[in-house]
């Protein structure tokens, strides 16, 4: 079960005028014209070789990218690290942070968005029905799911979580997941989750620091046989353990399909529990591995971005990863955990695409300041940033660069 489900059609949100990207740069280096219809994209010819049937836009000195994927964020925490008292979970005041938040980063080019979102305890199912009100007043701007994570699901105390959470699917999680860490019995924790997955036919997403080897072992045992699939992470903690030890547990998540998310901004949790999970050792051993941002500017992360292209500027700078490789892992990669389908810049394929000033992908990792984001075929975020200097003529004289945008084709 993919996290996007089909939107029913109306005046309001059906794609129906076809869009012309005009000289586009592709990360081969090529200069194109993209058409675009009816969501996906139409043709792809040399630039100039395309008429348009309708609206055009100039992507002259853009590299156009397929558009990354929010595979770890939280929405109903977003946005709270300044709050002056106690944060509020009423419905309303959850729905405003979550639709703020993915506006955020659907400007930074995430076309597509995973949020966890708690359940349980004092608040029940009021914060998953505030995300639910916020993925549909952003339909036709980008694709928002929820994850139902319930605080306990084993013993006596976890008997009503267990109930919410079948609930929550009900209500409209599209996928089931938690923390398995914070239960007393977390392979229990697990195995529910996976039951009710099993039950209702939904992706899994678990979080957990993944720094128990026998209980990572237990839950790559239970998670082989389930599709359409189990997502873990951050598993920072994979990187702590002994390698021989962390390389078993890594052949053992290949061995059952298991893909990793990792956060390379940090975890959802305390300091002393941030870092990365070995992105490396985990791709040797055949691992899928995708990243995502973790939390937005709440206690876990007050400086959090939002910023799709953080994650993989920092597996390009920290891990040693290549540029292209670290755009896969918050682009193809985020995608393909998500249950999305695949995004190439060639006729055929989903038109979801993010277009960002530079000529090649280092520099846009590096200074990524003017963005174009499309979803469904349509603009539907775009920001813009201009370079200037005090003594002008000297950067005329030097050549310096600009940023600038044209909105017409020449």
């Amino acid at each position: 079960m993919p996290d996007s489900h089909p939107q029913p059609s109306d005046g309001a949100t059906a794609d129906t005028t076809a869009l012309l990207l005009c000289g586009a740069r592709l990360t081969d280096g090529r200069i194109v014209d993209v058409r675009l219809s009816g969501g996906l994209i139409e043709a792809v010819g040399t630039a100039g070789s395309l008429t348009p049937h309708s609206s055009r836009v100039d992507l002259s000195g853009y590299l156009l990218l397929p558009a990354p994927a929010e595979a770890h964020g939280h929405g109903d925490t977003a946005l709270t690290a300044d709050c002056p008292g106690p944060v509020s979970y009423e419905t309303e005041e959850v729905q405003r942070r979550a639709t703020e938040a993915a506006l955020l980063q659907l400007g930074h080019g995430a076309t597509a968005l995973r949020s966890h979102v708690r359940i349980g305890d004092v608040q029940g199912l009021g914060p998953l029905e505030a995300v639910l009100q916020a993925r549909r007043s952003l339909r036709g701007l980008a694709d928002l799911t929820a994850v139902a994570v319930p605080r306990l699901l084993t013993g006596t105390a976890g008997a009503d979580g267990l109930a919410m959470l079948r609930d929550a699917v009900k209500m409209g999680a599209s996928v089931v997941g938690g923390c398995p860490d914070a239960d007393p019995d977390p392979s229990g924790y697990a195995e529910a989750v996976l039951e009710v997955a099993a039950e209702h036919g939904c992706p899994v997403d678990l979080h957990t620091h993944a720094d128990d080897p026998a209980r990572l072992a237990r839950l790559a045992a239970m998670a082989g046989g389930l599709r359409p699939g189990v997502v873990i992470g951050p598993c920072a903690g994979l990187a702590r353990l002994p390698r021989d030890i962390a390389s078993r547990a890594a052949d053992q998540l290949a061995a059952a399909g298991v893909t990793v998310v990792c956060l390379p901004q940090g975890g959802c949790a305390a300091v002393e529990q941030r870092g990365n999970a070995p992105v490396r050792l985990l791709r040797a051993a055949g691992v899928r591995v995708a990243a995502g941002g973790g939390t937005l500017r709440d206690v876990s992360n007050p400086v959090g971005r939002g910023d799709p292209l953080e994650p993989a500027y920092l597996l390009a700078s920290q891990s040693g990863m290549r540029p292209q490789e670290a755009y896969g892992t918050v682009s193809a990669d985020a995608r393909r955990a998500m249950g999305l389908p695949e995004v190439r810049v060639e006729a055929g394929f989903p038109a979801e695409l993010l277009a960002v000033r530079g000529e090649r992908l280092s520099g846009v990792l590096s200074l990524a300041y003017s963005r174009i984001v499309i979803h469904r075929g349509r603009v539907v975020a775009r920001t813009s940033a201009v370079r200037e200097y005090c003594d002008s003529a000297a950067a005329v004289a030097l050549e310096l660069p600009r940023q600038g945008r044209s909105d017409t084709c020449p």
